[in-house]
């Protein structure tokens, strides 16, 4: 299913409005991955290596490092386990599926953070932000997230063209 992009509206929301793209560009990640086996899931194309099932994962850790980690300052268990050898990292038992699964529930509970919390407010200290000084708002973490999963989901643009024809938006 191809996902509509959001057009721009009159709305003065931002928090609704942050929400809107990054469930479209989680889709749109998503929807990148209908009809391909897993060996094309599993299967570099771009001379830097990485997979698209491994740019999954990651997104999902990222979404969790900045959100969860960061912003709110929860402990998670292994922060950076989208990363073995200094590169992105997928296990054999890992599926498509339960990847992106695991970035829809990611997904929800961004939402349940950005819902209940103003956009001023600071990343909270302990978990990935120790300096009073240099935490973030939840306006530049959204900001952040959102310019990553642009940026990844027309990397995976660019792979799934690689390997069938199949073009974005």
């Amino acid at each position: 299913m191809r996902v509509p992009f959001p057009e721009p509206g009159p709305s003065a929301d931002v928090p609704a409005t942050f929400l809107t793209y990054l469930d479209y560009y989680r889709d749109t990640v998503a929807d990148r991955f209908a009809g391909l086996t897993d060996a094309q899931a599993r299967t570099a194309r771009v001379p830097s290596g990485w997979t698209p099932v491994e740019l999954v994962k990651h997104l999902t850790f990222m979404e969790r490092r900045w959100f969860v980690w960061g912003f709110l300052g929860e402990p998670v268990p292994d922060p950076w386990g989208d990363r073995a050898d200094d590169r992105w990292h997928v296990g054999p038992d890992e599926t498509v599926a339960g990847l992106v699964a695991a970035l829809r529930r990611g997904g929800a509970r961004t939402r349940e953070i950005v819902e209940s919390t103003p956009l001023t407010t600071p990343a909270a200290l302990g978990g990935r932000f120790t300096d009073p000084a240099r935490r973030p708002t939840l306006a530049a973490i959204l900001f952040h997230v959102l310019q990553e999963y642009a940026r990844h989901a027309g990397h995976l643009d660019i792979v799934r063209e690689l390997v069938d024809g199949r073009t974005g938006e």
